[in-house]
């Protein structure tokens, strides 16, 4: 990872107090996109001071956005929403930032501000910008593990990051003044940061986040496919909507997340249909310690993982 160049965002520029490294330093903040994780973080840095201004393709999300107090002031472009700013952050669908970036690197002053994102999948999206050249090295690529079945900008949460992972993926020209100023933006709202390679990225949020919406999307489908879907819905107990719960999530986000992380995605995605083709045949054997065994080990690793998450609300 590189120190900080001749081309990269200068202390002036990004008025960081390195003796705060839990303090959002940013004055001026852009966000293009304004949905659930956009304007929660607009609504949270707007709380502590930084006035925000906003661009989305959707006018009626500026409008509720301005009206509900997320953030600060809309604007008609994404030139004019980065005039000020001294930190963008990026919150569109992952398909949508080799576009975006193309605007973005025609900008005058661009290498004098921050940028971040908050995409699901780092690889893809890396490659896609090198297309078109050289990676920008104030360009912070980040995911906060956070969000909600619940979506858009009316839905916003400026708590919505506290006590949750935000993971940075710097690419290899990434300059360190921005990696600092970004990872000091996510703590002030409350964040665990930590950093990690975006191949390694890609392949823990296939298992952990990508696959388990795939497999609530293909339930839903799978039941309300069937001319008793109404009675089985009626008579759904909390596994079915604690489970089908983020079936209710954005659509054109996940077909973008699952098309954009499809090698990791497809992989587990394989382990998983064998290992439940191997449970169907030990039920269809009637082979019960076997299924036990399945069932035991299961149980004993979500109570783990209960006792880390309780631990960590301790914290």
């Amino acid at each position: 990872m590189s120190q900080k160049s001749t081309d990269s965002p200068t202390e002036d520029h990004l008025s960081v107090d390195q003796s705060k490294k839990n303090q959002n330093s940013f004055k001026d903040v852009a966000i293009i996109g304004l949905g659930l994780i956009g304007g929660s973080i607009a609504s949270a840095l707007k709380q502590q001071g930084s006035y925000v201004t906003a661009f989305d393709i959707t006018p009626q999300n500026l409008d509720d956005g301005v009206r509900q107090g997320v953030i600060d002031e809309a604007a008609d472009s994404v030139e004019s929403a980065c005039g000020n700013a001294s930190l963008v952050i990026l919150a569109v669908p992952v398909l949508q930032m080799p576009a975006l970036f193309k605007q973005l690197v025609k900008l005058d002053d661009i290498q004098s501000k921050v940028i971040t994102d908050v995409g699901s999948v780092k690889g893809q999206m890396l490659e896609s910008l090198l297309v078109d050249g050289p990676l920008l090295a104030n360009f912070v690529p980040g995911h906060p593990i956070a969000g909600s079945e619940k979506h858009g900008v009316l839905n916003s949460d400026p708590t919505l990051f506290a006590q949750h992972k935000v993971i940075l993926t710097p690419h290899a020209e990434t300059d360190t003044v921005a990696i600092n100023a970004v990872a000091s933006m996510w703590r002030s709202l409350g964040a665990e940061v930590s950093e990690m390679s975006p191949t390694k990225h890609d392949l823990i949020l296939a298992q952990t986040s990508h696959l388990p919406h795939l497999l609530a999307y293909a339930l839903i489908d799978s039941l309300s496919d069937r001319g008793d879907s109404l009675e089985i819905f009626d008579y759904a107990a909390g596994g079915l909507r604690d489970f089908s719960r983020i079936a209710a999530s954005d659509p054109t986000m996940w077909r973008d997340i699952f098309s954009s992380n499809k090698e990791a995605l497809i992989d587990v995605l394989d382990r998983y249909v064998a290992e439940l083709a191997e449970l169907r045949r030990m039920i269809e054997t009637d082979d019960q310690k076997s299924v036990y065994g399945v069932l035991d080990r299961a149980k004993s690793a979500r109570d783990h993982f209960s006792q880390v998450l309780k631990d960590r609300e301790k914290k």
